[in-house]
């Protein structure tokens, strides 16, 4: 069966699209920590960060390097934090989240909640930070 992750990949699940490459696809948290928490994932179905292969692996966290900087140009925050926790969806994934303290990337605390609206508008921000580079 299809993850999740795979599905938005399809087309079957809409997402808040921040960057997307042949190989990769960033989009907002609709449960996010914070405002700009930002997925990245491989479109290729894989389960787990460490199953895909270095170069692939090495690829992956350079279009999230990409994304983090441009979140941090319009998120006000002290830097991006990156997780690899991969317990919450069988495909490989990486958070990106805008940090301002070690508690905000923490999984435990209440997740956001944020309209569509307001999360249309962040990813939009975000994308004409990438798009102008």
């Amino acid at each position: 069966m299809a993850s999740i992750f795979s599905r938005i990949v399809a087309g079957e699940i809409p997402c808040h699209k921040v960057a997307e490459s042949d190989q990769f696809l960033a989009f907002l948290d609709i449960m996010p920590l914070a405002v700009g928490h930002t997925l990245v994932i491989p479109k290729l179905e894989v389960d787990r960060v460490w199953d895909l292969e270095p170069i692939q692996l090495g690829e992956l966290h350079v279009f999230s390097q990409q994304v983090a900087l441009a979140i941090e140009a319009v998120i006000p925050c002290q830097r991006v934090g990156q997780a690899v926790i991969g317990l919450e969806v069988p495909h490989a994934h990486v958070h990106l989240i805008p940090l301002n303290s070690v508690s905000d990337i923490n999984f435990e605390r209440p997740k956001l909640t944020v309209s569509h609206e307001n999360l249309a508008k962040t990813a939009s921000e975000i994308r004409a930070v990438l798009e102008g580079r």
